[in-house]
């Protein structure tokens, strides 16, 4: 990056470490933290979409639609999130090749699965085998988003359910004694009353979800941990223009900083969100700032 990088051999003290710390290698580590928090921005969301789906489908009076909610729910939580996201990551992989398989191969006599091996014909390959590195990056990311989303979406679920059911309920058979019908006591009634009572349960998911995007590696994604440990390990061959020992103890320890500012600002954040909710609720914190708001 800088001129007199040149030739690293003959730096010495900051000038070398200048050079050392803007490597290529060393901007692939810096941008994996922006992989990070982009990870978590588009996740959340959808996760909570996933959630929100989940818990009502199982609070639905149609019963297969609640069968449903309900299998979501207990399926994916009863399982360890490492061994859903080798399964769901390869089950879906092979699922969208297999369905690609179908319309853009001409051969379709022979079997996707032989010998215990699954094959499709090269043009069926998501992504294809000349695809660009970018697009190979996407196709991870976009499998790692879907694997967070579904995991977390039905802790969630699980989150948003006992939600629900926390309003009190002569607030709904209030809404409904004044003519309202079961989905407007839905949307307008249960919906903004349930925020309160699942903020404590989302905000523990959202500091979990922190802490899980080292898995990023399992979906074949090189995250910042990964980095760490590559940039860290000792490189002290002769080909190595910056040779240096183990320094894995300073990158993950760059890690741990990371890590507890994100979960520190995202503490501040939700407090403040708690507060907004928390006024007029009929809750311990709403008490408080009624009373406070009384004296003042």
């Amino acid at each position: 990056m800088f001129e007199y990088c040149n030739d690293p051999r003959a730096l010495e003290g900051l000038q070398w470490l200048s050079c050392y710390l803007t490597t290529a290698t060393h901007f692939s580590f810096y941008w994996s933290f922006v992989t990070v928090l982009l990870l978590l921005l588009v996740t959340a969301p959808l996760a909570l979409a996933f959630g929100f789906a989940g818990a009502a489908s199982a609070r639905s009076h149609f019963l297969p639609l609640s069968w449903l909610g309900r299998i979501y729910i207990a399926g994916v939580r009863g399982v360890p999130d490492i061994v859903f996201f080798l399964f769901f990551v390869i089950a879906l992989d092979q699922g969208l090749e297999w369905f690609k398989h179908l319309f853009v191969c001409e051969d379709l006599s022979q079997p996707v699965w032989s010998n215990g091996e699954f094959r499709v014909c090269p043009a069926a390959k998501v992504p294809l085998g000349n695809a660009s590195p970018f697009m190979v990056t996407a196709y991870s990311f976009a499998l790692a988003v879907t694997t967070f989303a579904i995991v977390f979406g039905a802790f969630a679920a699980n989150v948003l359910y006992g939600a629900m059911n926390a309003v009190p309920r002569a607030q709904l058979e209030t809404a409904e004694a004044y003519g309202m019908s079961q989905s407007q006591v839905f949307r307008r009634v249960l919906v903004p009353q349930m925020w309160i009572y699942a903020l404590p349960g989302l905000s523990n998911l959202w500091i979990i979800l922190i802490k899980s995007t080292p898995l990023l590696f399992l979906l074949g994604i090189k995250d910042a941990v990964y980095w760490a440990r590559e940039l860290g390990s000792a490189k002290t061959s002769g080909n190595n223009p910056y040779p240096h020992g183990d320094w894995r103890l300073f990158y993950f320890l760059a890690l741990l900083v990371f890590y507890l500012m994100a979960t520190r600002l995202s503490e501040i954040g939700l407090g403040k969100i708690t507060r907004r909710l928390s006024r007029g609720q009929a809750t311990r914190s709403g008490e408080e700032m009624r009373k406070a708001g009384g004296q003042a």
